[in-house]
């Protein structure tokens, strides 16, 4: 819990190099889900992190500041992972299992 709250309050990690941010938009088409969520290298796989806002028209949105860098992250329909289908890439994580990609600049 404690790497959740220096991730939230910007702790020791935005002091870093990488400390550029960029707002980026995520967007997930799950019309029928009662919840969704980001999960990805940039919140430690959290999965409480980051819940994405229903909207009227089915989907579910985030804006998140992200650093500088390339980036692994699934959503969580109801709990089930499920990789963007607007992804800049598909990739494959330490364990092999194909996520989805972003690079931030």
């Amino acid at each position: 819990m404690d790497d959740l709250k220096n991730y939230k309050l910007g702790g020791k990690d935005r002091l870093s190099a990488k400390r550029v941010v960029r707002g980026v938009n995520f967007v997930c088409i799950a019309p029928e889900a009662k919840s969704v969520a980001l999960i990805g290298d940039f919140n430690q796989w959290y999965p409480n992190a980051n819940p994405l806002e229903r909207h009227t028209d089915g989907s579910w949105r985030l804006t998140l500041e992200i650093n500088h860098g390339h980036h692994q992250y699934l959503f969580l329909v109801d709990g089930v992972p499920v990789l963007d289908p607007k992804a800049q890439g598909i990739t494959r994580n330490a364990k092999g299992e194909r996520v989805s990609m972003l690079a931030v600049s």
